[in-house]
């Protein structure tokens, strides 16, 4: 079939054959389709949605669009976490140096930014130096000799998943389930992980906004993951409001530092703990859950996961010189806090508005061929149930654009919502998702 008659089938709801979205993919990534064929594809899968066996076909598809690690020389388990997007969402930064520091190897290809959240690679890049695109022999050496690599997908590995995932940054495309599915589990496929931990994220700030999409998603990761032989645990979080302090890429990755420290914010690091505890049960380095939890606080408390993360940082090129004194990190030209205008207790913080301006401050792409600035962001003093005076503040913005920084002030301020009365602080964790649970 033809492009044409593809997209065709696919806007009349139609189920595609294996062949069909081989095809099409491959010949997308040998410039034989345009990109905007590709964006009525992917407009139409959004607004239709894929089969089981369609969702199979495109991560096998992906799959097999570059070359699969081989980690067999490789003993100890090896366990991978995935995060399916948020504001102000860092634990993979902190998680991966956890659990590498009690001995399971962790492999990680991650994303950059999609729409209003930010990009693990993306975050990395804000560190001198550091260096993402591997080729496939020095990133197994690297897990090798410290036990844990961030990398992005590449020429080499998944390279139509690199190519259709900044597309679907631009087109409005992200939140579909079969997209969604797809891109994720072939990245860990490729991996040739044993078990792997995904969170994903609910809310406002998220791409699934509600419980029944989340959990249907929960369930598509699973059902791939089983598929290949790969042991699947899914934690569903809370993304309505911003996770921990800090939004921006160095911003982050400063916030990351503290965490390592041991001196995170609280519903950052209940998080990571949590998802960190259930990498090492699936690791084998934990009888269950719970004493993986406390294996993990005492990793962050002997200095071993800032240690790993050092490493890491060394390994793949970074400058250690702003991991070791955070404070020496070029700062923007400019910024501008609000103050609270009145005594009161957080109710909200709009996830998706502060996603939103982040990106417009700098701190992400509105066109895939933006460059990012690495400095600009957003920080919280306050979060949600926080109490607050008159006169303190609630959010710093930075950016080298000060026309973009003032015009976005008013925005943000609207994305706080202050109540006379005391708000209960919101559930973090709102369920958690394995093979027993299909």
């Amino acid at each position: 079939m033809t492009p044409y008659e593809i997209i065709e089938k696919k806007r009349d709801g139609a189920e595609l054959t294996f062949d069909e979205i081989n095809d099409f993919v491959c010949q997308y990534l040998s410039d034989e389709i345009p990109d905007y064929q590709v964006s009525a594809l992917l407009m139409a899968i959004y607004f239709k949605g894929m089969s089981p066996k369609e969702i199979y076909a495109l991560t096998e598809t992906y799959l097999n669009s570059g070359s699969q690690i081989q980690l067999s020389s490789i003993s100890s388990q090896k366990v991978d976490k995935h995060s399916t997007g948020g504001v102000g969402d860092k634990t993979s930064l902190i998680i991966a140096p956890i659990v590498a520091a009690t001995g399971i190897t962790v492999p990680m290809i991650s994303g950059r930014g999609l729409g209003h959240t930010g990009g693990t690679l993306d975050k990395l890049e804000s560190i001198p130096g550091f260096k993402v695109n591997l080729p496939i022999n020095q990133f197994v050496s690297i897990l090798d000799v410290i036990g844990v690599c961030i990398i992005g997908s590449s020429k080499e590995i998944v390279p139509a998943d690199k190519k259709i995932y900044a597309l679907r940054d631009v087109t409005a495309t992200i939140p579909s389930i079969p997209l969604i599915a797809a891109s994720i589990m072939s990245k860990k496929l490729a991996e040739d992980i044993d078990s792997l931990v995904i969170d994903v994220k609910t809310g406002r700030g998220a791409f699934m906004t509600d419980m029944e999409s989340a959990t249907k998603l929960a369930k598509t990761l699973i059902e791939i993951g089983e598929r290949y032989g790969k042991n699947t645990a899914v934690i569903i979080s809370d993304m309505n409001q911003p996770l921990g302090n800090c939004i921006g890429n160095w911003l982050e990755i400063k916030e990351v530092i503290s965490c390592l420290r041991g001196d995170g914010p609280k519903d950052l690091m209940h998080l990571s703990y949590r998802l960190s505890g259930i990498m090492l049960y699936l690791g084998k380095k934990a009888d269950n859950i719970d004493e993986g939890v406390e294996i993990s606080k005492e990793i962050i408390m002997t200095g071993k996961a800032l240690n790993k993360f050092t490493e890491m940082i060394s390994i793949q090129g970074g400058d250690l010189t702003y991991i070791y004194h955070p404070e020496t990190y070029p700062t923007s030209k400019y910024e501008k806090s609000y103050c609270s205008e009145k005594n009161g207790w957080i109710k909200n913080i709009d996830a998706r508005e502060v996603g939103h301006s982040s990106v417009q401050l700098g701190a992400g792409r509105i066109k895939s061929e933006d460059k990012i600035d690495h400095k600009a962001g957003i920080v919280f003093h306050k979060k949600t149930a926080d109490f607050v005076k008159k006169g303190e503040p609630i959010f710093t913005l930075y950016s080298d654009n000060q026309r973009n920084l003032d015009s976005l002030f008013q925005r943000i301020i609207h994305a706080v919502v202050i109540s006379s009365k005391p708000v209960t602080t919101p559930m973090l964790i709102r369920d958690y998702l394995d093979i027993n649970s299909l």
